[in-house]
């Protein structure tokens, strides 16, 4: 395993985060391919095995039992505190991103954890209803407190971000540290203005989605598989542009083929040359961290980065939360 270290902090991490929107209860507004809490602790063992020190979830999945499943999993498995980094996420629960919202939140995040802080603590979207001060303040207070030790923040426009990490130099605030942003060889929108700003101030970027829900890990777009069938995110996020995004497919298959390995090393290969820190494998099945292990060894050439870009179009923004029209 490799390990780097997240911004300007001295958090170390591994090369992969695991993805906590994988684990919980199954219940009618969440996902319906979660795994269930022993399920969830198998995966979390594995990937410590394999030297994964790194797991991120959220508030809101599955109704906070992804928390509540890895919380119960960590101290199952008698992972030291220190040995392990938990990042958790705000913004889709009661009054967004609020000072009230973020300090009920942050308590309740901790208890379902059974942790007395968080390594990183990441803004899940930007709060169109709440000022940025409010915001950004409460969030340093968190730190102060030593509730969280970094802050980050996830899908959102370039202005938005760059918005806010000013306000943090202005008012000498906590900066973020990492963006945990909608990346891909599918969607790299974000390539136009977000991940050049996080490049200006030093953010890690640790991107969710990096399989594309699936897509880059296979030939044929769909399969029998649960997930594939119920990931109602997943087909959101990418079954209107499939023609297109199938010659992307086709270019990773053909460069997984000339490595011998699986198309989603290639996928995750192409991430790290793209100086990404740490992809979120949202694994459900043991094997899909042992396949992401492989990218850590290859080393795409120019003419293979050329390859596996050439048939990228633009893509409908998927992620950043748009502005409310006016009334």
């Amino acid at each position: 395993m490799k390990y780097r270290k997240l911004g300007n902090t001295d958090i170390t991490v591994s090369a992969f985060c695991i993805g906590g929107m994988s684990f919980g209860e199954r219940q009618p507004d969440s996902p319906q391919w979660t795994l269930n809490e022993n399920d969830t602790q198998e995966i979390i063992a594995h990937a410590y095995d394999l030297g994964i020190n790194f797991i991120d979830t959220a508030n809101q999945y599955a109704n906070g039992t992804s928390e509540s499943f890895i919380g119960k999993s960590l101290k199952n498995l008698q992972i030291p505190r220190d040995r392990i980094v938990i990042a958790s996420k705000v913004y889709f629960n009661e009054g967004h991103l609020s000072k009230e919202a973020i300090e009920r939140e942050i308590d309740g995040s901790l208890e379902r954890l059974q942790t007395d802080y968080l390594d990183l603590y990441q803004i899940h979207r930007f709060d169109y209803t709440t000022p940025i001060e409010e915001t950004l303040e409460t969030l340093d207070s968190l730190v102060k407190k030593g509730k969280v030790r970094a802050l980050g923040a996830s899908s959102m426009f370039g202005y938005q971000l760059h918005n806010m990490l000013i306000a943090m130099e202005n008012h000498n605030w906590t900066p973020f540290s990492t963006m945990q942003n909608h990346y891909n060889l599918l969607y790299r929108e974000d390539e136009r203005e977000l991940i050049p700003v996080c490049r200006q101030y030093g953010l890690s970027l640790i991107p969710y989605s990096p399989l594309a829900g699936g897509h880059l890990a296979r030939k044929q777009w769909n399969t029998s598989s649960e997930r594939s069938e119920k990931d109602a995110i997943v087909k959101r996020r990418y079954d209107a542009s499939k023609e297109a995004d199938l010659k992307v497919v086709e270019k990773v298959a053909l460069t997984a083929e000339k490595y011998s390995v699986s198309m989603s090393a290639i996928a995750l290969a192409w991430l790290f040359s793209k100086g990404v820190t740490a992809p979120l494998i949202g694994a459900t099945k043991k094997s899909h961290f042992d396949a992401a292990l492989d990218a850590l060894e290859i080393n795409l050439t120019k003419e293979d980065m050329e390859c596996l870009e050439s048939c990228y179009v633009p893509h409908m923004l998927k992620g950043p939360i748009p502005e409310p029209k006016p009334l």
